[in-house]
C-alpha cells in the first residue's frame, strides 16, 4: 500500500471531500478521467497530483502493477482554521474562518 498526504490544502475538509467521494474505490486511470472533467477543478488538480506522486512511487519501487492500483483509501481531516474579522457597518465586526484540510490518498493493488 503507497500512502501519499498533503496537509497544506487551502480549502475546506467538506468542499474536497465532495471531489475525493467521485473516486473513492476505482481504478487509478479512472479516477484521473473523471477529476479531469470535475467541475472543482482548484481541487481535481490537487488531486490528480496526489495519485500521480503515488503512481510514481509505485514506478520506482516496481513491487507494484500500475495497471491493477485502485485508490483503496482517501482520507480527508479538518486542518487548522485562521480566524479573521471583516469590519462591518457601525462598529460589528464579522469573524471570518478560512478553513484548510489535510488530504491522505492510499492507493493499493486490487
Amino acid at each position: 500500500m503507497i500512502v501519499v498526504k498533503n496537509n497544506n490544502v487551502g480549502k475546506s475538509a467538506r468542499k474536497v471531500r465532495q471531489v475525493c467521494d467521485l473516486i473513492r474505490n476505482r481504478k487509478v486511470e479512472d479516477a484521473i478521467k473523471i477529476l479531469r472533467f470535475s467541475d472543482k477543478k482548484e481541487i481535481a488538480i490537487l488531486l490528480t497530483k496526489l495519485v500521480n506522486s503515488g503512481l510514481q512511487i509505485a514506478s520506482d519501487s516496481e513491487k507494484y502493477d500500475l495497471d491493477n492500483l485502485i485508490i483503496g483509501e482517501i482520507k480527508v481531516d479538518e486542518g487548522p482554521t485562521l480566524k479573521r474579522i471583516q469590519p462591518r457597518a457601525q462598529g460589528r465586526a464579522f469573524k471570518i474562518r478560512k478553513r484548510s484540510s489535510y488530504v491522505t490518498v492510499a492507493l493499493k493493488e486490487a
